[in-house]
């Protein structure tokens, strides 16, 4: 497929896009600073653009089949945090306009502020309030995709991200804000960078999570 990648120069970024070529698919990585991407490949293009401009992604989408995004934004304790919110609305903007009709984007666990009771005391009281601001801005973006009709839209909600190698291992999933086991506790609390990136391409050949968000973990 023809893929345009968004926050491909981030870690998660960098393994989807690795992986995309891997596979056979021809991507458009559409990044700030075109030094930042190392990979050099015959079916990767590296462009650059602005994230918050529709008319700067624009010429970039058109002709791509999909748009993954893996973007990230720092925490911030003094300001509110509106990148999400703010590339999304340029995105499916500027998708609108170049006709493409499908993106996968990647938010966290526990976006919803009432979503973390049952995580351990060390997530809840130390982890979760310090990432709100972050999580805050995910929960208007994934907000503002459950009102989007006319673009066929996935959230892939991951725990916390490790550097470590790409797994075979299958993928537990659950429409919601993580991934619960039988009493409704969370099961694990990271996953690999690079199996995030792995379930977001999976999603290019399957319709089940069609305009819904899913939280994922491996097993």
């Amino acid at each position: 497929m023809k893929i345009a990648v968004l926050g491909a120069t981030g870690q998660t970024g960098q393994q989807l896009v690795n992986q995309a070529l891997q596979q056979g698919h021809s991507v458009t990585a559409v990044v700030r600073n075109p030094g930042k991407l190392t990979v050099t490949h015959e079916n990767l293009k590296v462009v650059e653009g602005d994230i918050f401009s529709e008319d700067s992604l624009k010429p970039h989408f058109k002709g791509q089949d999909a748009v993954l995004s893996c973007l990230g934004f720092p925490i911030s304790f003094i300001y509110g945090i509106t990148g999400y919110t703010q590339s999304m609305t340029a995105a499916l903007n500027a998708m609108r306009d170049a006709k493409v009709n499908r993106i996968i984007t990647m938010t966290s666990w526990y976006t919803d502020p009432n979503s973390g009771s049952n995580s351990s005391l060390f997530i809840r009281y130390m982890l979760l309030p310090m990432i709100r601001s972050v999580l805050n801005n995910m929960y208007e973006m994934e907000n503002f995709l459950k009102q989007t009709d006319d673009i066929n839209w996935t959230v892939v909600r991951p725990p916390g991200l490790k550097n470590t190698p790409t797994t075979a291992n299958e993928f537990l999933t659950h429409e919601g804000y993580y991934v619960p086991d039988e009493n409704g506790q969370p099961i694990g609390q990271s996953v690999s960078r690079g199996d995030v990136a792995r379930f977001m391409l999976s999603l290019l050949n399957n319709n089940a999570w069609m305009k819904k968000a899913v939280a994922i973990i491996t097993k």
